[in-house]
């Protein structure tokens, strides 16, 4: 050893290069032990057991969806050593405080870095995510642990603006937004800031927070953008709620759902308070006892016995979980910002409350970050989800919708909705949704009465209708717009444009018959649908001749002002079956051949009565059927009614009319019966003059009513003569019958100033020649009024 020191200490080279291996060695274990040091130190082993208060989140972390990432590259962020190197160095304080005991109970973090260091460094910010499915399976904490399902499309989204994919969930990402918290951990947000892609500042403000015009300038040292994180928060540190952790283990089949009460049993258990775990596992342990003393059939199957052990174990491990008593730390504790159910969430900013000044609000509307839910019962199928919004009305754009639909709230809804138990929970339609209305929104501002306030003069409607029926069969008439289009007949409201035809009976329902009174004539509410035409068709195609809505014969209701002929048949259509006066089909039933038909009473006359004579001469009908004509009068709703109207409705009759005037329904014989020889009444109309006219024009010498000669019928008082022509016209031939001929006998040859006094021979019961039996009570001056001298 001398020797080689000498050696040394006489030849420099040698020092110089002994003390070089010298140093390269030391350093090299330095660096070897400073490298192993750092990197142990940067372990999630170390972070997680090291640290006595670390276990809640080690814990939690080992179970997360990041238990492969180190600690360090999410709270020292993924950068160069030189920038981590002093990042660590200044975190050595907490060791201290960790030796000392001097830390806060529960911990929460103070300085993490922004996502773009370390969430983006793995997840890239421009992806776009497609929409995906999620089912979220409930239980009910009744004795079969009932299991409900939730349906949703969760949208993600997200990716580069330029591709036209900033939207969904990471639209927040993709978009610049700022915001100010005033508390700790974020959960009190009362000012947020968009900026969009052309630099436009849009700011929203809590309307409940009152806050100072100089509120932004004096916390502008607590502006933070938003990224990952602020959503994201607890993704490797979650601590499920009681609740949730048994829909967990129970959808997963870690704990048998068989077990009779096991969901509010396991609830109540997890969410009681214990001092340490070992408290918890023994209030656990009992509930064996419980099922023992309460189920004790149930219990007494061995395999049950093995299920509740078994879901017993479950509960420990997951209060070990969730529980740190040591720690104060729970599933309350830290606040999860991914949802809105348990802790404010999405519902920091989209919670109605935040106005911009021109009172625009942050969305709050399900469907922008996932689909309606669907809610599915014990057994029923999965349902069919919407992923678009086909179709969605101006009003549901509106930024304060979700806040105001209740207030607006009315028919239009059904033509997209089932409205039925509307704002009810049991899932019986779209409106009674228990996703929706089933849920205290604890974090949501739909009640705040800043909100209400403002959203109040908007609500005053009228109450909630049910939609009109359509009053008429629908049949070819499907295309409603020819009737209800805006500027048409019976126009539909102006928020209907959007929708087609095709939809008007999704919410209208149709009535497929008429309804008709039980009995006289149908009120107007007992009328179901239009009324049917009672008469043909044919020269009566102009409608408004007679039932224009100002007419004297037959009007239309005010509310018919300015329809047209060409859409009276959209509504009325011609009577199918024979129609009494009343407008009302009869139901009379059609006769077997085997029986007699019976004539109709008037009552089931076909419209109006037909003409019983022909119209040559006798064009003025009101000569005899003015409404005050003592011959046969029209009806008084007939007044002020023309003689040109009159055969619009009436027609001459087409084959042979009694006196009456209304068409008799004989039927048509069979070969094998006889044809009876048609009675007096049959004949066709007045009867005709027999006589010529020449000489004889005051008919009433032997017509009147009163006449001793041939009077006219009692009707027929208070007709003057020249009336009788415009019915009874002159027979063209002789009448029937051998004592009827074409005229009466003219006078022998004598001179009439001496046999002036006719009745001297021609009394009818003169012994000379005496007159007819018809020619009793005829007077003398009556005689040459038919019988004229020979010329």
């Amino acid at each position: 050893m001398n020797t080689i020191l000498t050696t040394l200490s006489s030849n420099r080279t040698y020092f110089f290069v002994f003390g070089t291996i010298i140093v390269i060695v030391v350093g090299s274990l330095l660096f070897a032990g400073g490298v192993t040091v750092w990197e142990y130190t940067n372990s999630s082993e170390f972070c997680g057991t090291t640290c006595h208060t670390m276990p809640p989140e080690y814990t939690a972390y080992k179970i997360s969806p990041h238990a492969r990432v180190p600690c360090v590259d999410c709270h020292l962020g993924m950068e160069s050593v030189l920038t981590i190197v002093p990042r660590k160095v200044k975190e050595v304080r907490h060791v201290l405080f960790a030796l000392t005991q001097n830390y806060e109970t529960p911990i929460y973090v103070k300085s993490l870095r922004p996502a773009r260091y370390t969430c983006e460094k793995c997840h890239n910010p421009e992806k776009f995510s497609d929409d995906s499915l999620r089912v979220i399976r409930h239980y009910s904490t009744d004795e079969k642990n009932s299991e409900t399902r939730i349906y949703l499309v969760m949208k993600t989204g997200g990716g580069t603006r330029r591709e036209g994919l900033g939207k969904g969930i990471h639209w927040h990402i993709e978009n610049e937004v700022w915001y100010i918290a005033t508390d700790e951990h974020k959960q009190n947000i009362p000012y947020v800031r968009q900026v969009d892609e052309n630099g436009q500042v849009i700011e929203y403000f809590d309307v409940t927070a009152a806050l100072p015009s100089d509120f932004v300038a004096r916390n502008s040292d607590k502006l933070r953008r938003m990224d990952c994180i602020d959503c994201h928060n607890r993704i490797s540190h979650t601590f499920r709620s009681p609740e949730r952790a048994m829909d967990w283990v129970l959808s997963r089949r870690l704990i048998d759902r068989n077990i009779p009460y096991i969901k509010a049993k396991g609830v109540e258990v997890l969410s009681a308070t214990y001092e340490s775990h070992d408290e918890a596992a023994a209030a656990i342990e009992r509930l064996e006892e419980w099922y023992r003393a309460n189920y004790p059939e149930w219990y007494q199957v061995p395999d049950n016995q093995a299920k509740l052990k078994k879901a017993i174990e479950e509960l420990k491990r997951i209060y070990s979980e969730t529980v740190f008593p040591e720690m104060d730390v729970g599933w309350e504790t830290h606040p999860d910002n991914i949802g809105h159910l348990e802790f404010p969430g999405c519902f920091r900013c989209h919670d109605g409350k935040h106005l911009s000044p021109q009172e625009q609000a942050i969305r709050l509307e399900c469907n922008i970050c996932h689909s309606i839910p669907e809610v599915v019962g014990p057994g029923d199928p999965a349902p069919v989800i919407s992923v678009e919004k086909p179709n969605e009305p101006d009003s549901h754009k509106d930024t304060q919708w979700l806040a105001r639909h209740r207030f607006e709230f009315d028919q239009t809804c059904t033509a997209c909705h089932d409205v039925a138990n509307p704002g009810g929970a049991d899932n019986s339609s779209f409106c009674s949704n228990s996703a929706c209305h089933g849920v205290e929104w604890r974090y949501a501002g739909l009640d705040a009465p800043a909100i209400a306030q403002k959203l109040k003069p908007a609500k005053e409607k009228a109450p909630i209708g049910v939609p009109a029926q359509v009053p008429h069969p629908v049949g070819p008439r499907t295309d409603c717009e020819i009737c209800h289009g805006l500027q048409k007949v019976h126009p539909y409201p102006e928020n209907h444009t959007q929708f087609d035809a095709t939809q008007c009976t999704g919410c209208h329902p149709v009535i497929q018959e008429a309804l008709i009174a039980p009995s006289g004539s149908p009120t107007p509410e007992a009328v179901t649908g239009p009324a049917p035409i009672p008469h043909p068709l044919e020269g009566r195609e102009d409608c408004l001749i007679c039932h224009a809505v100002g007419s004297g014969v037959k009007p239309a209701p005010p509310d018919h002002e300015g329809r047209t002929s060409d859409l009276c048949q959209a509504c009325h259509k011609p009577a199918a079956t024979p129609t009494p006066a009343s407008g009302r089909p009869t139901n009379t039933p059609t006769p077997t051949p085997a029986q007699p038909v019976s004539t109709p009473t008037p009552q089931a006359t076909v419209g109006p009565a037909s003409i019983p004579h022909p119209l040559e001469g006798r064009e003025d009908c009101l000569i005899c059927h003015a409404v005050d004509s003592a011959v046969k009068p029209a009806p008084p709703d007939h007044e002020g009614r023309t003689s040109d109207l009159c055969q619009v409705c009436h027609k001459p009759a087409a084959t042979p009319t009694p006196a009456s005037g209304r068409p008799t329904n004989t039927p048509t014989p069979t070969p094998a019966q006889p044809v009876s020889t048609p009675t007096p009444q049959a004949t066709v109309g007045p009867a005709s003059i027999p006589h010529p006219l020449e000489g004889r024009e005051d008919c009433l010498i032997c017509h009147a009513v009163d006449s001793a000669v041939k009077p006219a019928p009692p009707d027929h008082e208070g007709r003057t003569s020249d009336l009788c022509q415009a019915c009874h016209a002159a027979a063209p031939t002789s009448q029937a019958g051998e004592e009827e001929v074409a005229s009466p006998p003219s006078m022998p040859q004598h001179p009439l100033e001496v046999g002036d006094d006719c009745l001297l021979c021609h009394a009818v019961d003169s012994q000379l020649k005496p007159a007819p039996e018809d020619h009793e009570g005829r007077s003398v001056e009556s005689c040459q009024v038919c019988h004229k001298p020979e010329s």
